[in-house]
């Protein structure tokens, strides 16, 4: 038997635009500027995010910090593992502070796999978190610095980032599927 859905526009074009100012403005303003910042945008949403980011604080602060594209497969603990990860070496992450940047935050694993590969790369001199939703349901003790939008969700909800950069258009979507319970 078919399950029901039901759809919510939760974010449309400019709500994103302004979540993404209002979290740039964030990080210039805990981290005194943007010079020693790197941005490590969790693939695949994150990376177009982290860019959007970068952006925005090169606008703002005439310096755009870079941006690593963050492959989080081998580090997460839900995948089996067959190769160690090849990673590589960032020079001068010592002095840095790498702020991640993910779509959805949820329940805390794959910024957890995020933390693991950043530190494998080296020793950031402090890592942060910025996601464009948060929507609860945290499996681990994890609480994002920069949050676009705090989503508070039933488990049988499904949040769908969009982006122009990978699918023609920026919109944040819920969907409940009707006739599931709540665990």
């Amino acid at each position: 038997m078919p399950v029901a859905q039901q759809t919510a526009e939760i974010m449309d074009e400019a709500a994103v635009r302004r979540a993404l100012t209002r979290i740039a403005f964030e990080i210039i303003e805990k981290n005194h500027g943007c010079r020693n910042l790197l941005l490590a945008g969790v693939q695949t949403r994150g990376v177009p995010l982290a860019e959007r980011i970068a952006d925005k604080l090169g606008e703002v602060e005439g310096f755009r910090p870079p941006v690593l594209p963050l492959d989080i497969g081998p580090f997460r603990d839900d995948l089996p593992h067959t190769a160690e990860p090849v990673l590589p070496d960032i020079p001068g992450l010592a002095g840095c502070t790498v702020v991640i940047v993910d779509d959805v935050l949820y329940t805390g694993r794959s910024v957890r796999a995020a933390i693991e590969a950043v530190s494998r790369m080296g020793r950031a001199a402090r890592i942060q978190l910025a996601v464009l939703i948060d929507r609860g349901h945290r499996e681990l003790p994890i609480r994002p610095d920069y949050v676009g939008k705090n989503l508070p969700t039933a488990q049988n909800e499904r949040v769908y980032v969009r982006l122009r950069e990978t699918d023609g258009q920026d919109r944040v979507t819920i969907i409940k599927q009707e006739g599931q319970s709540n665990p």
